[in-house]
């Protein structure tokens, strides 16, 4: 008996109690860990993006602009890059010249502006993990990468979910999603942590207070 027919041996012994294909086999996973209500579900997501150094604001509807605008001025950003879709009352205040996102942008021209603002699709508080799917709000996945100053505006609590589980729910697989937890980040064999290698050295995320959502926990 060579080596190959001893090892499947053992695999059909294994399985031989194994149910058949028809079979269908429970999976009880859990949606989420533990009983939050939603403030705590956003303490939670605000917590995580701390722990990950994102920077973490939080705001009124009605103050965003202002807030974004005060971002960007303290960042000294002279040029902002804008998704096509992004509501255009969020950068009223900003005095940094505004960059529509093209096609034609070269990584050379992406390289040199200062800032990028985005929404989001979906924050999960469990991961600290802020999910964008390249709607019109967020734009092209390559400008949330190359740019070195990212700030993503996430609605609290419409897109907030507990968990991975919840938020897989609220996202088409066939689209570009782009999973950050915090700025970009490595480390070499002695840990030494660099920052900005694989996207935004610095990422600022703004929780915008709206009118409670039941889906939050759903």
């Amino acid at each position: 008996m060579s080596g190959r027919e001893r090892i499947l041996g053992r695999v059909r012994r294994a399985l031989a109690d194994a149910p058949g294909e028809d079979t269908p086999i429970e999976r009880a996973y859990l949606r989420e860990h533990g009983d939050r209500s939603v403030e705590q579900t956003v303490e939670l997501l605000a917590e995580n993006l701390t722990d990950y150094r994102a920077i973490v604001h939080r705001c009124t509807a009605a103050d965003l602009p202002a807030t974004l605008a005060g971002m960007l001025a303290a960042r000294g950003s002279k040029t902002v890059l804008v998704p096509a879709g992004l509501a255009r009352e969020w950068l009223v205040e900003a005095d940094a010249e505004q960059v529509a996102d093209r096609a034609e942008s070269t990584p050379h021209e992406l390289d040199r502006i200062d800032s990028v603002v985005t929404a989001c699709a979906v924050a999960i508080a469990e991961t600290g993990t802020i999910v964008l799917d390249g709607g019109p709000d967020q734009g092209r996945r390559r400008i949330t990468l190359v740019p070195d100053h990212h700030i993503c505006v996430v609605r609290v609590p419409d897109q907030v979910v507990s968990s991975v589980p919840q938020a897989l729910v609220r996202l088409d697989p066939v689209r570009p999603l782009t999973w950050i937890s915090g700025p970009s980040a490595t480390s070499d064999i002695e840990l030494d942590r660099v920052e900005g290698v694989h996207g935004p050295r610095t990422l600022e995320v703004v929780l915008v207070d709206s009118q409670p959502s039941e889906e939050v926990n759903s």
